[in-house]
């Protein structure tokens, strides 16, 4: 099955924003609430890491959509991981 490039941007486009918003949203409620203590370190690592093979992955095969995607993910990985230490210094203080 082919797809033409139009619906291809569109796929690409809504996949991106799909998985973005959960993070998005999760940066938005823990910088309301100043706590992520029921975010996992380890699991955010992991995805940081999935995502930084994506990355690899999408540069060699130039695929923008995967490149953009992921880097967007990453920042926000890195966002709520940052917050994540900082509120939890603050709690313990």
């Amino acid at each position: 099955m082919e797809i033409d490039g139009t619906l291809l941007t569109i796929l690409g486009t809504l996949a991106g924003i799909l998985i973005l918003s959960g993070w998005v949203e999760q940066i938005i409620k823990g910088y309301k609430t100043k706590s992520l203590k029921d975010v996992s370190k380890y699991l955010m690592i992991l995805i940081s890491a999935g995502a930084g093979l994506w990355l690899i992955y999408g540069l060699v095969v130039e695929d923008i959509f995967i490149i953009g995607t992921n880097l967007a993910a990453i920042a926000l990985m890195m966002t709520v991981l940052i917050m994540k230490r900082r509120y939890d210094v603050i709690k313990t203080s």
